[in-house]
């Protein structure tokens, strides 16, 4: 048997939308409007570069149907430049771009073979002695256990298998065509190519099975280095799994507790020098960071009561670290000091503690807010409503900054 290299990637996204940048920030919007088909590029650049023998994508090539034919068009002729260059590539489709869910289509180039939808099909490369059994979905949801019904590996080839899978369940990801990792080991192939998972893991070595991640962060859940990666095979066994990072843009998340900050200048101070080595890693791409504060902080209801203002600074911060580095959002989680007496009540005044506490707690009064908002919400881009964080936290958050604010204004202190 033959050595011989192949690139496994998964969850390409082609006409995914970066929902809700422009409405936050429109030079952010503009920087990674044209990520997804960078590293779709960067990905056939690797695939040629390192000389891989073949191409397998394990589902999700398209977010779903398309808008028009342009990305289409874009994934063929990314695929036409593999075969000019003579490496076939396989594709299975999975829950995003199903036979079901897209239905426009555009011929492909003689190098790319797409697996059926009726049951496991396998597809040989004979002068590498490789053989290929893969499914694609029919339907968004396949609640089916598929990997049981793939055909028996072919003697004396290096067998894949290649499915759109979240196993057993991987949270935060929908369950399809679940199985274990029994199931997989069962078939007896020597390499599962594993899709839908949009973060790299190597699941088990014995065989290989592997979710390479999606190959571009699209939003601040997909956090980190993004890509694929290139096998390579020697007398019948994985010899090497080396990732190849072909994102264009990055998302990441920083934490930075404020507690020894004395005032506002040296908390930007602070998060500038935390900022750095983000920008460093990011290697030049344009980098998205979701900045939390954290700490007990006298500053608390200053900070709180100017929340747009800070944002606005924490830009400015990101803007001295690196042209291409980026606020994605600012998240105050800064808890409550013991409040003075000036905020407690007296006689004739409000209970404005208790007032806030009772807001906080009107379910009436917070389902009213949610629809009102959900009306809002729908006239308005999408991806504005972070998904990570709850209404209730949402309420949380508003009574805090106007709890700050009054205390402010009452002379009271956090």
């Amino acid at each position: 048997m033959s050595a011989f290299s192949f690139v496994h990637a998964a969850d390409l996204h082609l006409g995914s939308p970066l929902t809700g940048l422009a409405a936050r920030d429109d030079n952010l919007a503009r920087h990674l409007a044209d990520a997804i088909r960078d590293a779709v590029r960067g990905l056939v650049d690797a695939t040629l570069e390192r000389g891989a023998d073949f191409l397998v994508i394990s589902g999700d090539v398209y977010d779903g149907e398309w808008k028009d034919h342009s990305v289409g068009l874009f994934f063929n002729r990314e695929m036409a430049r593999l075969g000019r260059a003579g490496i076939p590539v396989f594709v299975i489709k999975g829950n995003h771009d199903a036979h079901s869910v897209v239905t426009r289509s555009i011929t492909l180039p003689s190098n790319v073979t797409v697996f059926g939808v009726r049951s496991a099909e396998t597809h040989v490369i004979e002068h590498l002695g490789v053989a290929l059994h893969g499914q694609s979905f029919a339907d968004r949801q396949v609640p089916e256990n598929l990997a049981r019904d793939y055909p028996a590996p072919m003697p004396g080839m290096f067998n894949i298998g290649i499915l759109h899978t979240s196993l057993t369940g991987r949270p935060p990801h929908a369950d399809y065509a679940p199985c274990t990792l029994d199931d997989l080991r069962m078939r007896g192939y020597d390499y599962w190519a594993l899709g839908h998972v949009h973060a790299f893991e190597v699941i088990s070595q014995d065989p290989f099975v592997v979710y390479p991640g999606n190959i571009q962060g699209r939003n601040i859940r997909e956090t980190g280095e993004k890509g694929a990666v290139l096998v390579s095979v020697s007398d019948g066994r994985v010899t090497e799994l080396e990732r190849l990072v072909v994102d264009r843009a990055r998302f990441e998340r920083l934490d930075v507790d404020v507690a020894d900050c004395g005032d506002q200048n040296e908390i930007l101070r602070f998060i500038e020098s935390e900022l750095r080595p983000l920008a460093a890693e990011a290697g030049g791409r344009p980098l998205a960071v979701r900045l939390r504060l954290h700490g007990e902080t006298p500053l608390r209801d200053t900070l709180l009561s100017a929340r747009q203002m800070l944002a606005t600074e924490c830009q400015a911060a990101c803007a001295r670290v690196g042209e291409d580095v980026f606020l994605e959002k600012l998240v105050l989680d800064l808890p409550a000091q013991q409040r003075t007496a000036a905020w407690l009540p007296a006689d004739g005044l409000l209970d404005l503690e208790a007032l806030l506490s009772e807001v906080a707690n009107d379910d009436a009064l917070v389902s009213a807010a949610r629809g009102e908002i959900a009306q809002l919400a729908a006239k308005m881009p999408g991806g504005l409503l972070d998904a990570e964080r709850p209404f209730g936290a949402e309420i949380d958050m508003l009574i805090d900054e106007a709890r700050a604010l009054l205390a402010l204004r009452l002379g009271g202190e956090s």
